[in-house]
Parts: structure tokens; sequence; C-alpha cells
């Protein structure tokens, strides 16, 4: 069935009226069913299995009635039927011995509920442990059982999707017509109910994934046609989505409130976020009538980076809720960015309305639309653009502290650490997504978070391998490769590699690259793993022939002290280094024995003749990319020297920026203030950077026409040459 009949609609016209009037005069029809299934004919309300849609039929047939049209025949009196869902009668029994790994769980399985018996477990089990209860669901319905040898541990429910929803259609692109047409190929997850008492990692992503790679055959088989999207709501007050995320699924806007029911737009449901499953993506180009999303447009670096225009462009369109909002959101901008590091009452310079505005755009309350996400979103799009430009880039991964251990006051703030007498330090932990090309030019921010990271429960006694990866701080990492990975799409002729250092080196992130397989990692090792040979990993590497000798530039380490974060100072040099790579077979944990073995390069350059006191530089690299000869290796290890950039976008937002000395009372407040100082300091780091990869590139990409004219007489000051072609920020 490649459109759904519209059968309200068309029996509204007033030609299909007078043909239902007829029938009901000509007597021949002693019941509203009878009535329906002549209709049906008529007007060849059939299903794709070629059944007549009687139920679809008698609803729009009694609403015609309501409004006067016409009189139906009575209703058939029946018997007394059993009122409300079919029940048990008794708590479905608990499941027994349930393992602590989804791998490990005997025998499970999706059980279609397809006879009274099952249908009553399920009513039973969603009646008593769902939040939302058994249903009813509307529309083609598909249930499941989550079985096992354990017992029952679960259960989904699918139905009719939302008749209308605004972030969803906006996503798919269709219009009124075409959604009318097409909205039976999406299916609503109504309900999904892993039991509370089943504690098992991993197991509601996996059954997760279990269903979607079913549920479309299923819905052909019973009802003649494959949907193609599935969609389905999470109360983000009490849940955070991350099983949805970890089995792929996409979170594309929310809800406004609204339920089938609410004809009066009350809005007095609570405002979910929206996820959705593509079962089949190329629908779309099937799909007649359907916008495609627009194509992203290519953009070079030094576009649009105007002094005047910088911030309009890098932050106009921004969605916060409000249209006088969104506009001064680019003002507030470009103020702060022409005085970094200043609070912002002091970079206005005393303009009383541009201070309350901004100050009241912090301060709105933390459930607004006003969130780190929104802020960031029109300059996340600008980077993607910046990346269609060009054929390979760089998305550097790596997270940092921000340090607000004074504001005592601040509600909101995690715990990032504590100093040599207990004393616990307040603040935020930021993990970002850097994008560079391969020269080391900056290209913007694709991705920003800032959680308040919390002790674990005293209570939890779990072993770290038994916590799922989706609880632990590690899944930040996967996380920021999916957002790459769903870039893929928009940028078939960019090839994009993360990059990112020790921390993120496990086994879960390289697994989830084997899935896609469309963006590479390169990714420093910190693990000396068994790899199946006599040796372990480093080892085996080290002995392996040496394939060249380079040079790298080894960056200038302060000394840092510490209770656990202690280190050794040592001054900039250049380190010579023997160059060695071979393949090795990545091994899974032991705590993921269902998963296969993976093919990954080794790069590894260890320092020949380091200075005294100073230990010799050694590197062992991971990486999914295609080496077999030495130029290949020496340029990963080229790109990975590139790691320091998101190094030095940190420095800039902590030391030109000042994030750390912001003063508001709630953590979402910094935030909003930290995500606009976000793009203030990506631009000072370009800025900086194009100085010196582009020395020839005019001065007025960047700067107006007063702020030259007082470089350049900063310039003969130091007796520098009269004309002035560019002066980076780092030369001030």
């Amino acid at each position: 069935m490649d459109t759904q009949n519209e059968i309200k609609r068309t029996l509204k016209q007033k030609a299909s009226i007078e043909v239902i009037r007829e029938l009901l005069a000509q007597k021949e029809h002693k019941s509203r069913t009878s009535l329906a299934e002549s209709v049906c004919q008529r007007f060849g309300f059939l299903d794709a299995r070629r059944r007549t849609q009687t139920g679809g039929c008698i609803k729009a047939l009694r609403e015609l009635e309501r409004d006067g049209h016409f009189v139906l025949p009575a209703v058939t009196q029946q018997g007394p039927t059993e009122r409300g869902p079919r029940r048990l009668g008794q708590p479905v029994q608990l499941p027994i011995d349930v393992p602590a790994q989804a791998g490990d769980v005997l025998g499970l399985t999706l059980v279609i509920v397809d006879t009274l018996d099952l249908m009553r477990v399920w009513n039973e089990l969603m009646l008593c442990e769902h939040p939302q209860g058994a249903g009813p669901l509307v529309g083609a319905q598909m249930r499941y059982l989550i079985g096992s040898e354990h017992g029952w541990l679960g259960g989904f429910g699918f139905g009719a999707s939302a008749l209308q929803l605004a972030d969803r259609d906006q996503w798919i692109g269709w219009d009124a017509a075409t959604r009318r047409k097409h909205l039976h190929g999406v299916v609503g997850m109504s309900r999904f109910l892993i039991r509370e008492s089943v504690s098992c990692q991993n197991l509601a992503s996996h059954v997760l994934g279990m269903v979607l790679r079913r549920v479309g055959a299923d819905y052909e088989a019973q009802y003649g046609y494959r949907p193609w999207l599935v969609e389905s709501f999470v109360d983000t007050e009490h849940f955070v989505g991350t099983s949805y995320r970890a089995a792929n699924w996409l979170e594309i806007g929310k809800t406004k409130g609204r339920g089938r029911q609410d004809r009066f737009k009350q809005s007095a449901k609570m405002v979910k976020a929206i996820y959705v499953y593509e079962l089949d993506p190329e629908v779309r180009a099937r799909m007649p009538g359907l916008a495609k999303p627009p194509e992203v447009l290519a953009l070079e670096v030094s576009e649009g980076l105007d002094g005047h225009e910088w911030a309009r462009n890098e932050f106009g369109g921004a969605d916060l809720g409000d249209r006088r909002t969104n506009e001064r959101l680019a003002e507030f901008a470009h103020t702060l960015g022409e005085m970094p590091g200043r609070a912002f009452c002091g970079a206005a310079q005393g303009d009383k309305a541009a201070i309350k505005s901004y100050y009241r755009l912090i301060e709105q309350a933390d459930d607004s639309q006003v969130t780190m996400e929104a802020i960031l979103a029109p300059h996340q799009s600008r980077t993607v653009q910046r990346m269609k430009a060009q054929s390979r880039v760089l998305c550097i991964q790596d997270g940092t502290d921000v340090n607000y251990s004074g504001l005592v006051q601040c509600e909101g703030l995690g715990i990032i650490g504590s100093n040599q007498t207990g004393t616990k330090s307040g603040g935020l932990h930021l993990h970002s997504t850097l994008v560079v090309t391969t020269d080391g030019v900056p290209l913007g921010i694709l991705k920003a978070r800032c959680t308040a990271p919390a002790p674990r429960d005293k209570d939890d006694r779990r072993a770290a391998s038994a916590i799922p990866i989706e609880e632990k701080k590690t899944f930040a990492w996967i996380e920021g490769f999916r957002q790459c990975n769903n870039l893929a799409a928009a940028l078939p002729d960019t090839h994009q590699i993360c990059v990112m250092d020790r921390e993120a080196d496990f086994f879960e992130l390289f697994d989830e690259q084997r899935q896609s397989g469309h963006v590479d990692l390169l990714v420093r090792a910190k693990h000396d793993r068994a790899t199946g040979e006599e040796l372990n990993l480093f080892e085996s590497v080290r002995q392996s022939p040496v394939q060249g000798q380079l040079r790298i530039q080894v960056p200038r380490q302060s000394a840092r002290a510490g209770k656990s974060k202690a280190r050794p100072g040592h001054e900039e040099r250049a380190a010579h280094v023997n160059l060695r790579y071979r393949q090795v077979e990545f091994r899974p944990p032991a705590h993921l024995p269902g998963k296969k073995a993976l093919e990954l390069t080794v790069v590894h350059v260890l320092e020949s003749s380091a200075p005294p006191d100073v230990q010799p530089l050694e590197w062992f690299l991971l990486t999914t990319c295609e080496i077999t000869t030495a130029e290949q290796a020496q340029e990963c290890l080229r790109w990975y020297c590139l790691r320091w950039r998101i190094e030095d976008w940190h420095r800039v937002l902590k030391s030109g920026c000042r994030i750390e000395a912001l003063q508001h009372k709630t953590a979402e407040r910094l935030k909003r203030t930290i995500a606009i100082n976000l793009v203030i300091a990506w631009r000072i780091m370009l800025m900086t950077l194009l100085g010196r990869e582009c020395p020839d590139l005019p001065a007025e990409i960047l700067f107006s026409d007063p702020e030259i004219e007082v470089l350049q007489a900063y310039a003969k000051k130091k007796e520098s040459p009269s004309r002035l072609d560019w002066v980076t920020p780092s030369a001030l």
C-alpha cells in the first residue's frame, strides 16, 4: 500500500454524503457494520491485503452522523462483554537468575502477542509495571513480549504514529498532503518495558535492536505493507534516552504537550523528546511529494568572518523560543567578542538596555528553550558547511574540567576533583569535538556538552565491567563519534577522521566504528592488551622493523603540582623518533564475550635520543585508516600531532575568555554563557592561525577599518614595515 486511504476526508465531500444517503434509503443495511462494508466497497477503502477498512469507515460515519448529515442504523444490542483489557488475574511471575550481561541471557527472544493467553500476560505486565498502562493502542498494532529461559523480561507495543508532530514533520520534510497519504509508513513505539526487577547490562539497547530488525517484516506479514520509520517519546524528566541512543535512534526535537484527543489545544500533557529510527532510509527517494533535505553548501574557512558580520553568521537563526531573543543573541555575542574575558556589563560599556536584555536571556528558567545546544546550533551548521569544502577533516575530541569551586551558592554543579585536604571542587566537565583541517586550521565546534560529574553512589557495588557503557563517562566519546557518523550522508566527499587521546582507548568505540564504517578513528593507545600472539601489543610493535625516521616538535610543558595529576615540566624540543607500523588483532574484553575481534593498524614512534632527565617520547596510535606505506603512517602521525589544537582552544577559553571567572547562580546559566564563549574562543584561535598559515590574506577579512588603523599605528611604533598585510592577535 503505497498511500493510505483518506477515509474521513473522502466521506466528508458532498457527493460522498449523497451516496451514503442513497445506501441508507435502500433499507438493506440493518447494522452499521453492513453499511460500512458497502461504503468501503463503493469507495475502494481496502487495505494492502484487500480487506475492507470497516473500523475506520464506521468511525468516520459516526462523526458525519454527529454533524447531522444522516442517521445511522441503531447499534445492535450485544450480550455482556468483558470490560477493560483482558488480564491474567495475578501478577506475572518475576524472572529468576537473570545474568548481568545481555549476551549471557539464555534463550533471549521476542514473542509476538497473537493469542489470548499472551495478550493477558502483556496486558498484566503493562498495567502493573509500565507508567502508561496497557493502552489502548490505536491503528495497526503489533505487540511483543521479551522472553527468556529466566522468565518474561518486558515487552513492546507498536501502534499508529502521532497525527501531527511539528518537529518530526519538519525533519521528514513533507507537507500536509504528503503526510496524510504516507503517515501509515510511520509507526509509533507506544510501549517499551524492561521490568524493574531486571538489572542486565545493555539489555535495553540489545532488545531495541532486535525488535527494529523484525518489526518491518512483521507489519508486512500482518497488514500487507512495510513501515519505514519508527517514532517514540522519552520523558526527559525521568529518563535520558540512553538505550535509544545506544541503539542508534536519533533525537530530532520535542513534542508540544498535546495528545491525540487534545481538540481544544490545552497542551496538558508533558513535553517529551522525540526519537526516530529509519527502518528504510531510502524511502525518501521513492516517496513522491517529499521535500528533499536541503543540501549542505560548502563554505570556505575565511567566508563570513568579517568583524561586523561574524556573530550574525555564527549565531543567526538560533531558536530560543522568542523572535526578539533570537535576533539579540548575535548582538550579545558580537559585544562579548569585542572584549573577550570581560563580564558583559563591562563589555557593553554602560549600555543599560543591552545589559538588561543580556541577563534576561541568560537568567531564563532552567527548563526554557535557551539551552547550550540551541545557542550553538547555528554555529554547528556553519561548521558542517566548512567541512563540506574540505576533502579531509580531523574531528578532535577531548574533555576538560571547568572549575567553579568559588561559586558555593551555584546550583547544579558537579564534583570535578579534590585538593590535598580532601575538599571537593565544584565545577562542570566540558566534552567537545573541534573540527580542523589537515593543516590545523579550526573549522568550528561540532559538538559541546557540559555535564555535572557526580560521585558514584556508595550503594552501587557493581564491578566496573558490569556498568553499562551508557552510564560511564567514556560514553561521551561514542556520542561524539556518532554525531560525525550521522553527517556522513551529508558530506559524501569529505573524509572524517576522529582523533582522540588515551581516554578513548576502549573496545566499544572501535566496535561502533566497525558497525558504521563511514568515519575513521585515530586513538592513542593506553592499554597494553593481549593480541593473540606471544607478546602483548606494545612489545610486539616495538620489535617490528623500523620503517622510517622522523622529527617531531614537542611543545613546552609547564610543571604541574597536584595530588593526582602532578607532572614534570620540560622545554620545547625537537624529538628524533623511529617510526614503525603493523596490523594487530584487537580482542574484545572479557565482559563482552559475544563480540568478534577487530583488525587495526598500530603506528608507533619512539624517541631514539632523549635529553638527560627527560622521558623519551613514545606513542602507540590505533587507527582504522588504511596504512600500507611509511608515508601513510607518517600522515597519521602528523594528524595526531594536530590533536594539540583542542588543548590550545581550551587555553583560549580559560585564559582568554576567562570562562572560569563567570558568576551565575545555576549551572544552566553558566552553560549558556559558556556556549557563546566557545564560538568566540574558536574565532580568536582561527584569527591567530589564519595569520600564520595564510600571511597574505587581506586584513579586511577579519578586521574593521578602525581596527586596521590601530594595528598599523602599533606596527609603526614597533618599527614594523610601513605596509601592514597581517597582524595576529598573538603579536600584540
